[in-house]
């Protein structure tokens, strides 16, 4: 799962992306408004971690143009106010929840999950394409009477191109929201993983295969008879 935290006090900043990661989640830091922003309109980030006192650009000012922007990631909203009002400006900002400091880290980790449910609850547990299904919960893809069990990054790369569908995405793209901005990842890891995912659909007999378009990327596609 990926996470940005964008967070000005930056040893808190840095105690929770410790926090997260020991969690297993990939974390994405940030300390100011503008660049709450500019990595949130990515569009890549399972949640958001917003405080609401920041420079250049306001928590409430920085969830006001995500969502403006059709961006729907999660976000919990951190703040040292517990004013019901605030926390009502937090919410109609955008923001999914919101959080007094100083709070309990697995309190934030519990929220994580909730919001994270609540937002994997609008897709269905089990997406199809052409002739195979692909179960969310289990990252199985069946085809017929066969299936296999997908790892983790091939799971969300195929994730990702089921929700694009026929939109083609980029390798940049790929490996952003399955490595993370600052990975040391490349093409070669994007060629290797889209090869043991074509390895798998084939191993299930499937007729969809990942098909690369030059300086495009990839997309999904079901081979005619």
């Amino acid at each position: 799962m990926q996470i940005l935290l964008v967070e000005d006090e930056v040893r808190l900043a840095k105690a929770l992306k410790q926090i997260l990661e020991e969690k297993n989640y990939m974390v994405d830091m940030v300390h100011n408004g503008e660049d709450g922003v500019l990595y949130g309109m990515s569009g890549v980030y399972d949640v958001i971690i917003l405080d609401l006192m920041l420079p250049k650009l306001n928590g409430i000012d920085v969830a006001k143009k995500l969502r403006a922007d059709g961006i729907e990631t999660p976000i919990i909203m951190l703040t040292a106010r517990d004013s019901i009002r605030d926390k009502i400006a937090g919410l109609d900002s955008g923001a999914d929840d919101y959080m007094t400091k100083p709070f309990s880290p697995n309190e934030l980790l519990a929220r994580i999950r909730a919001v994270t449910r609540r937002h994997s609850e609008v897709l269905a547990d089990v997406i199809n394409f052409g002739d195979i299904s692909f179960n969310l919960s289990t990252n199985e893809v069946a085809c017929g009477e066969k299936s296999i069990r997908l790892n983790f990054k091939e799971a969300e790369i195929l994730k990702l191109l089921f929700l694009r569908k026929n939109v083609p995405v980029s390798k940049d793209e790929i490996i952003t929201k399955v490595w993370g901005y600052d990975s040391d990842a490349g093409d070669s890891n994007v060629e290797a993983y889209i090869s043991f995912i074509r390895k798998k659909l084939a191993f299930i007999n499937s007729k969809v295969t990942i098909v690369a378009l030059k300086k495009v990327g990839y997309k999904l596609e079901e081979k005619k008879c």
